[in-house]
This record gives structure tokens, C-alpha cells and sequence, in this order.
């Protein structure tokens, strides 16, 4: 009996996996991005070598580094138990390094030692770690045993970021008694006393480290890492009152977590989102913009004779659409990041179409809403520069709206600036001479002017008050001011007009 128990906690069921069966493939896609995962071999101080695995992503853009977590197992666990890990920490662009302790899973070794023998394990790591260039931070996450590894490891590197300490247990010594009434040994105290006097020797002999000097509580007071400490409220193979005893001595920056489950159930998903949290605050991951390739923007938007990869911003039309559909929203989102293909085969949509479905929903609340459509001098102009043709449209519609009374009001500024970009709306009747007016136009040159005006949502620009002359002091004095409500009313009706034309110009001139 007194064997077993030695086995129990030197030598417990050893893991024998499949490394391709287990882990996550060698390339494989997470959260719409590619990662690969890297297998690697270490040699600890005691010439054990170690099984590694490190998931980075696919692609990394130049002098860019990025943190990185090491994943600790328990006793009886392997770097496959990361895996749940690399879906918290991946899609954060926080890379997952992983291993088999000495004695558990793949890795060289007889015998664990909850710990004291691991830390040395981790001082490798961290060591390899520190030597990789793409690297700039690192974290430690234990569970069981690698709680207490990281315990024991963060006392010496203070330059750890942070830790998060899951199920990590006080003093084994007095944990080992606890176990005894847990599994109902009905023996004397002093007998109880004797057989770990006993174990003690054995283990020392075995596995070279003394079991009185895993006392972690005496370890709190030296660690000043930020810490998310968490504990099954059920676990009754290492009871709650450990992480209460660790937390409680520890001098560090420090959080616990209580959650409903024993020592080895599933973790909670709040728990998970806490933990990605957590690391998020103490790594200060770089961000990353995703990046489609164009074989898939072309399959899903048709771009018709504007190509990706020929001059253009491959995320242009994307930013172009997220931008309006956030107009739309009382509550827009502040992410420009650009939507997921979907997978499989789709119908394909056309940008104009897109952008014509966004403009229908746009909602004018006040003036700076209408600078995404001006430049600097309040004019629409065209990206090569040729807007002489433009410019005479302009005008002539100007003077056709200017019969239409008092809705077509000079009095403020916003009237003034739309009446310089006029060609693109206007009442129905306008229709048929901006239709000729888009007509003259070279096809591709208006496809331009269109994204030149749609994509300036990207930048605000203050728009600077124009001097008002003598006689247009007197038109506006003379002139009644519409209501706000009807102004507002009318603002939204012409700008999405003016919007819809400039799509049908751009129709008709490709049916030309």
C-alpha cells in the first residue's frame, strides 16, 4: 500500500499519445488565421530531452515580436492538455509554447516531482525563449503541478509577465495528509506520521528531491508577478483552501477565481475569457491586421475592372464597406476589421451592389457626417487629376437644382457644399441629366471618383468656413430657415440620392 501511494506521487499514469493524433496539426486554421505548429527537442541540466511544441502564426510581418505563453501541465498530463489553450491565446497574437515535463508524456525521465525538479525544466524554456528574436514577453500557465512549477520558477525570474496559477496546492506535506482522510485510511495518526517519514526517504532516493521542501505558501511572499490564481470550488483532491493560503501570502499584483467543478472537470468559459484577459493586460500583444488573400476577394466580391494586386489597397473596398454599414448602427462597432470569407462556394456580389445596399441604410445626425464626400476645398475631385469634364457637370446640375426653391437653400455651409457636388443626386426628375453627365465621363475614371468618394470615411477633415459674399448675405437674410427636423429630412434624402445616381452612372457607363 505504502508503494502505490510512493507511485501516486512520483511515478503516476504516464501519458502515451500520438503526437499528430493529439495536437493540433502542423498547419491549421484558427479563428480565420493560419498558425503551424513547430516540434522542437530540448536538453534540461540533467540531460533529459524534453518534447516541445510551439504554435506560432503561419505568417509574421518583419521586426515585429510577439509574447508568448508557456503552457505547465500536471502530473499526469502532457502539451496535448494546451490545446484548449491555443484557441484562447492564438487569435490575441500570443504564441503557445508547450512540453512534456521530465518524466510525463514523450520526454526522457523516470520519475516527476511536482515541481521542484520542473522548474529547472522551465528554466530551459524560458532560456530557449529568451534567445528567439520574435519573442518579447513571456507568461507561464500552470495547472496542478505546473501551477506549482510557475509558483516556484516566478520566485527566481522576476521578469516573467504574469501567471496564471490554476488548482496549485500549498505544502505537500500536509496536502499528503489531507489524502489520507480523503480516501478513508483508517490507520493511527502516528502510524500515518511514520509512513511518510518513510516515503519521504524513498522518494528522495528515487526521485531526488525532498517532499518537505515543496512548501510553496513560503514561496508567496518572494514573487512580485502579476497573478490570476483559480480553483475548483468541489476539488477535493487538492481542496480549496490551498489556493486560499497561497493568495492570501502572495506580494504580487493578484486575482482569484472561483468556479463550480473538482480538479480535473472542464474549466467554465468565463474563466477562459478572465485568463485571455488577463494575458492581454500584462503582454500588450501587437496587433495584426488580417489579410485575405486576393484569390478569395475576387472569388467573393466581384471587382469587375478594378483588379487586386494592381495598385490597389487589397482591403480598400472592405474598409470602404465596414465604414458605411457603421454609419448605419446607432451603436457602431469601432473594429475596421475587414468580414470572413465564408467558406464554400458563394454567389458572387457585386461592390457597387454592397455599397448600394450600405448607402440605403445611411443616416445623416449632423454636419461632419458629410465630410467623407468633400476634400479639403468642398469639391469631389478625381484621382488622376483630369476633372475638368467633372467639374462642368457639377455646375451644370448646379443650376438646374437651383430652380427648384427654397429646398435647395444656400444658408449654411452644408448647403454650400453640396451645392459643388450636386451631380450626384438631386430630385427623381434629375435622373436622366446625370445619366448623360456620368455618360461623358471616361468609365474607369468615374469608377475612381466613386471609391475616392466612398473611401474618405478614413480620414476626417475639418472643413474651413467659406467667406459668404455681399449678395449671398442678402439671399440668406431675405431667405426663411427650414426647421431642423425638415432639414435633416431633406439631408438624408438627397445624400442617398446623390449616392444611388453615382452608382448608376457607374452601371451605365460599364453597359457603355
Amino acid at each position: 500500500m505504502i508503494e502505490q501511494f510512493i507511485n501516486f506521487v512520483i511515478r503516476p499514469p504516464r501519458a502515451d499519445y500520438n503526437p499528430d493524433q493529439y495536437l493540433w496539426d502542423s498547419e491549421f486554421t484558427l479563428a480565420g488565421r493560419k498558425y503551424k505548429r513547430i516540434d522542437l527537442e530540448l536538453t534540461n541540466g540533467r540531460g533529459h530531452t524534453l518534447k516541445c511544441s510551439h504554435y506560432v502564426p503561419a505568417t509574421v510581418p518583419e521586426n515585429t515580436a510577439l509574447p508568448c505563453v508557456i503552457y505547465c501541465h500536471g502530473n499526469s498530463g502532457c502539451r496535448a492538455d494546451a490545446n484548449e489553450a491555443a484557441v484562447i491565446l492564438l487569435p490575441s497574437n500570443i504564441t503557445l509554447f508547450t512540453l512534456d515535463f521530465s518524466g510525463s508524456g514523450l520526454s526522457e525521465g523516470d520519475y516527476v516531482s511536482l515541481g521542484w525538479h520542473e522548474k529547472d525544466d522551465l528554466k530551459c524554456v524560458v532560456s530557449y525563449l529568451r534567445k528567439d528574436k520574435q519573442i518579447s514577453c513571456i507568461g507561464l500557465w500552470g495547472r496542478s503541478m505546473g501551477a506549482v512549477t510557475s509558483l516556484l520558477y516566478g520566485a527566481e525570474d522576476p521578469s516573467i509577465a504574469g501567471m496564471v496559477l490554476d488548482s496549485a496546492f500549498a505544502n505537500l506535506y500536509d496536502l499528503m495528509m489531507e489524502l489520507v482522510d480523503v480516501y478513508k485510511i483508517r490507520v493511527p495518526k502516528f502510524t500515518v506520521k511514520m509512513a511518510v517519514q518513510y516515503m519521504r526517504r524513498v522518494i528522495q532516493r528515487r526521485a531526488k528531491f525532498d517532499i518537505m521542501d515543496l512548501n510553496v505558501v513560503q514561496y508567496a511572499p518572494k514573487t512580485f508577478i502579476p497573478a490570476l490564481f483559480g480553483h475548483g470550488s468541489k476539488d477535493i483532491f487538492i481542496p480549496p483552501h490551498h489556493c486560499d493560503r497561497i493568495y492570501d501570502g502572495y506580494a504580487g499584483d493578484k486575482n482569484i477565481i472561483k468556479f463550480d467543478g473538482d480538479h480535473n472537470s472542464p474549466r467554465p468559459q468565463f474563466y477562459y475569457d478572465s485568463v485571455s484577459i488577463f494575458f492581454y493586460n500584462v503582454l500588450r500583444p501587437p496587433l495584426i491586421p488580417a489579410v485575405l488573400s486576393s484569390t478569395k476577394l475576387e472569388k467573393y466580391y466581384d471587382l469587375g475592372g478594378l483588379k487586386v494586386g494592381t495598385g490597389k489597397n487589397e482591403s480598400l473596398l472592405y474598409e470602404i464597406i465596414s465604414s458605411l454599414r457603421a454609419v448605419s448602427t446607432d451603436k457602431a462597432s469601432s473594429s475596421s476589421a475587414p468580414p470572413s470569407v465564408p467558406n464554400g462556394s458563394s454567389s458572387t456580389k457585386s461592390v457597387v451592389k454592397l455599397l448600394a445596399e450600405s448607402v440605403s441604410q445611411i443616416s445623416i445626425n449632423n454636419e461632419n457626417d458629410l465630410d467623407f464626400l468633400l476634400d479639403e476645398e468642398h469639391n469631389l475631385k478625381e484621382v488622376d487629376g483630369d476633372s475638368h469634364s467633372t467639374e462642368s457637370c457639377l455646375l451644370g446640375n448646379k443650376s438646374h437644382e437651383g430652380q427648384n426653391g427654397e429646398e435647395c437653400s444656400l444658408s449654411s455651409s452644408n448647403r454650400e457644399s453640396w451645392g459643388r457636388c450636386s451631380s450626384l443626386g438631386g430630385n427623381s426628375d434629375d435622373a436622366s441629366s446625370s445619366g448623360r453627365c456620368t455618360a461623358n465621363l471616361n468609365p474607369q475614371k468615374h469608377h475612381q471618383i466613386t471609391l475616392k468618394a466612398l473611401a474618405t470615411p478614413l480620414r476626417r477633415i475639418r472643413r474651413k468656413k467659406s467667406p459668404r459674399t455681399k449678395d449671398r448675405k442678402l439671399m440668406s437674410f431675405n431667405w426663411r430657415k427650414p426647421k431642423k427636423e425638415k432639414m435633416e429630412k431633406e439631408e438624408r434624402e438627397t445624400l442617398t440620392q446623390r449616392l444611388r445616381l453615382c452608382f448608376l452612372g457607374h452601371k451605365r457607363a460599364q453597359s457603355a
